[in-house]
């Protein structure tokens, strides 16, 4: 981008300094060989230049003549020099990518709680999808410039480059991200990556993919919160299409909000909140609210789908519920702090 503007820049520059050279020979030339005064003689050459059609200032000479015609032929000239330049920046493109580029970067820099991808393959491609829909921002990373092109025409906001780069990593924002998804075909990319990303930033969330078993490991110890590996999970929903294919139904319209009014979500509780505390019970989620807890967490331990009206609701845990998205916007609100 700096290349495009230095180039406009210089070719203006060059316009502007024939302009100020047309000047001082025009004025000169008024004053020597007309007796004008200075103001006359910038007034009689802007005109003159500029061919606005007013009147001379005083009546010229034959020689007078001559040399106002050679100042219209070199304002002629300069106008035409003008024009050229701007019809082939226009007419190149570099006007538009120049502006283009200036957007892109200005969105980079409003980038703030978004998630990473890094890779615009069909993980990738799903996992952008799946976030346009949920309406969490995002910025997409490929070594590839055709990938990343893919990636803007999909709507996405993308750059070319190595994810596994620390500068590029702080160009797309990793201190303001809120995720990072390490989702290209090598598995010890994805290593690098992580490595990468959690060094940077020890508190983002990262979530890696992999295609190999022994990877997942590896994966973890890097730094990786999460690890997915997408032929093991489409052999399980391939399974349980088969063998349950109404759970399955029921189970990705509720996951991804598809044509039910019900759907599935995850409620943190923060300490400090109206929920944090309480019993189920006391809470009066299910009466209040109409929803329904499937499950809690708390911290890091495992699920526990025994809920009961005397389960206390652990600041810092997890709960699974089922509701509609105005009553889990209610549910969200009580489950803040205050």
């Amino acid at each position: 981008m700096r290349k495009i503007r230095d180039q406009f820049q210089n070719r203006f520059i060059q316009a502007f300094v024939i302009f100020l050279v047309l000047i001082l020979i025009g004025t000169s030339g008024y004053h020597w060989l007309e007796g004008m005064t200075f103001i006359e003689a910038m007034y009689m050459t802007v005109i003159t230049i500029s061919t606005v059609g007013f009147g001379e200032v005083r009546t010229l000479s034959s020689i007078g003549r001559i040399f106002t015609i050679i100042l219209i032929l070199g304002g002629g000239g300069l106008a035409g020099f003008a024009v050229t330049v701007g019809a082939d920046y226009i007419m190149s493109g570099k006007w538009q990518n120049y502006w283009e580029k200036r957007r892109h970067t200005r969105m980079l820099s409003e980038l703030k709680d978004h998630v990473i991808v890094c890779g615009f393959g069909r993980v990738g491609r799903n996992v952008t999808d799946e976030l346009k829909v949920e309406g969490v921002p995002f910025i997409v990373i490929d070594i590839d410039p055709e990938e990343a092109a893919q990636a803007t025409d999909h709507g996405c906001l993308a750059v070319v480059g190595n994810a596994a780069n620390e500068t590029m990593l702080h160009e797309v924002g990793i201190d303001k991200a809120r995720a990072l998804v390490a989702a290209v075909n090598s598995d010890a990319e994805n290593v690098f990556i992580t490595l990468t990303a959690r060094s940077l930033q020890p508190d983002i969330y990262i979530v890696a993919r992999a295609n190999y078993e022994d990877s997942t490991p590896k994966l973890l110890r890097a730094g990786a919160n999460h690890t997915i590996m997408p032929y093991h999970i489409s052999g399980k929903r391939i399974a349980t299409k088969l063998i349950r294919p109404s759970v399955a139904d029921f189970l990705d319209e509720v996951v991804h909000a598809g044509g039910l009014e019900m759907i599935l979500e995850e409620v943190y509780i923060e300490s400090g909140s109206e929920f944090a505390g309480k019993t189920v019970a006391e809470s009066q989620i299910r009466n209040q609210l109409g929803i329904t807890i499937l499950a809690c967490r708390v911290q890091e331990g495992d699920f526990d789908t025994r809920v009961g009206p005397e389960t206390i609701l652990q600041p810092g845990g997890v709960l699974i519920v089922l509701g509609t998205p105005k009553q889990l916007s209610e549910m969200m609100k009580f489950a803040r702090a205050r």
